[in-house]
């Protein structure tokens, strides 16, 4: 084949490819001999049919598979000869097509392909990256408020007797009432508007506003109408902002009892005992602040390493990330949730913004894909087997079903790859880092700033940086 190169500028290269007719004809005259070998036609034996009408029928067909395959086999030439490694799939454009309507002769096959190269990419000096490592202990404290919630969440609904209803007033906050209620809408029920034994906490706000606080001081056996507007937001469109009445009749009262911390309740919650239980969230709590640190030293090293790459991004890969955090940004703008240092900005300083993050990020995923190829790291397939039982764990009833849908379609199970390849590389990097350790409190360490990407704005490398360099195997060109 004839190959000359049409652009060269920066990351960029352009090439006119040409395919001799003869190699063209050549594969399409041996596929239609191999196909008249076990052709099957009413009138001839088996492998029988004249050429001419196997052309006939199936020189069409026949001809467009075999300009494929040369298109895809040239290209694939091409970058190996010229040891090219594409961003992303080469753009393919056939300036010249036989149709394969002659016999035995064929016009040369010219095609056109664009394409950007991934950047030559020099691993920083990882002994020169100084970072600190803050860490903290879990303390009593914090053990013992977490207990303290475990008990409030674990509380029980005791009824409150006859003979002291007589002796006191009615609900009062924090206790519980039974109820009946209808609700209406200019004096008629609404669907869905009425329950029954509906349990209502005093001051708890978890029904509508102002329903529960209308209850204090209701006993047993008495009824009351309550006046409410139901909020703007309301799910419902039919009642958002419409005020309504609801008919209520108290039919119990209790109050809630928070069990006492002992062995008792441990053993409720399958603990030996009071010491076990109180380890076990020790233990929890090390566990969140040792992944609060593990995200500030990510953290700091992501922004170590990006300061370190220098090199330039291939744009169409800034293209594609751009566009994803775009999406994120008109959508939280329509929500009204954009940041407040973005809310006064206009569109244009907003995409320059969010134009540069998205370099950033791009810069960072072919780096950490750089260091795991120079440094054979890889996502072994135990590794992969944990993260999708762990993925599947995620929708109870259905790990069967998922883990199924991963092994069917391996390109789902692949989303999966890209963040335990980016730990395996932040792992190997911080062992060969100077780290200091830093012992803090558990609130200086929650009060650093939070790990990036946590928002669209926020810089962070790409999901999948492992598949940053896939495009060399996955240029699979086909003419358009």
């Amino acid at each position: 084949m004839q190959v000359t190169e049409t652009l060269s500028e920066g990351l960029k290269r352009g090439f006119t490819v040409v395919v001799p007719g003869a190699d063209i004809e050549s594969r399409r005259s041996a596929r239609l001999t191999d196909l008249s070998k076990t052709l099957r036609l009413p009138g001839f034996r088996p492998g029988k049919v004249p050429m001419p009408l196997v052309r006939q029928r199936y020189g069409t067909a026949v001809n467009a598979e075999v300009l494929e395959e040369s298109v895809s086999e040239a290209t694939q030439n091409l970058l190996s000869e010229r040891k090219l490694r594409p961003a992303l799939q080469p753009k393919i454009d056939v300036v010249n097509l036989d149709t394969g309507a002659g016999a035995g002769t064929a016009q040369d096959l010219e095609f056109k392909v664009e394409l950007e190269l991934l950047p030559d990419i020099a691993a920083p000096d990882f002994n020169q990256i100084e970072l600190t490592r803050r860490k903290s202990e879990a303390t009593p404290e914090m053990v013992d408020k977490q207990m303290a919630t475990i008990a409030e969440r674990n509380r029980e609904r005791v009824e409150i007797g006859a003979n002291e209803l007589e002796e006191r007033g009615g609900a009062e906050q924090g206790e519980a009432l039974t109820v009946d209620f209808t609700g209406k809408l200019d004096g008629e029920p609404f669907p869905n508007g009425s329950g029954t034994d509906a349990v209502v906490e005093i001051g708890a706000g978890t029904f509508i506003p102002g329903f529960a606080e209308q209850l204090e001081g209701m006993k047993p056996g008495e009824a009351r109408t309550i006046d409410v507007v139901f909020p703007a937001e309301y799910g419902n469109k039919d009642l958002a902002g419409k005020a309504a009445t609801f008919d209520v009749t108290a039919k119990g009262l209790a109050r809630f009892v928070v069990p006492a911390l002992d062995d008792s309740f441990a053993q409720k919650l399958a603990f030996d005992d009071l010491a076990e239980m109180r380890s076990s969230v020790q233990r929890r709590i090390q566990a969140d602040l040792d992944a609060i640190a593990r995200l500030r030293i990510k953290r700091q090293l992501l922004d170590a390493l990006a300061d370190r790459a220098s090199f330039p991004a291939p744009q169409g890969l800034v293209d594609q990330e751009f566009n994803q955090i775009w999406q994120r940004v008109e959508a939280e703008r329509k929500e009204g949730r954009l940041d407040d240092d973005d809310k006064d900005k206009d569109e244009a300083t907003l995409r320059a913004d969010y134009r540069a993050i998205a370099e950033r990020r791009v810069r960072l995923g072919l780096l950490l894909a750089e260091i795991g190829r120079a440094n054979n790291i890889t996502v072994g397939d135990d590794e992969m087997t944990r993260a999708m039982r762990m993925e599947a764990a995620r929708y109870p009833g259905q790990e069967v079903r998922m883990m199924e849908l991963f092994r069917k379609y391996p390109r789902a199970a692949d989303q999966l790859r890209g963040p335990i390849f980016e730990d395996k590389v932040i792992d190997f990097v911080l062992e060969l880092a100077k780290v200091t350790d830093q012992t803090v409190t558990p609130e200086e360490l929650a009060e650093e700033p939070p790990m990036p990407g946590a928002a669209a704005g926020e810089p962070k490398p790409m999901e999948d940086a492992a598949e940053a360099t896939a495009a060399e195997g996955d240029a699979q060109a086909k003419p358009s």
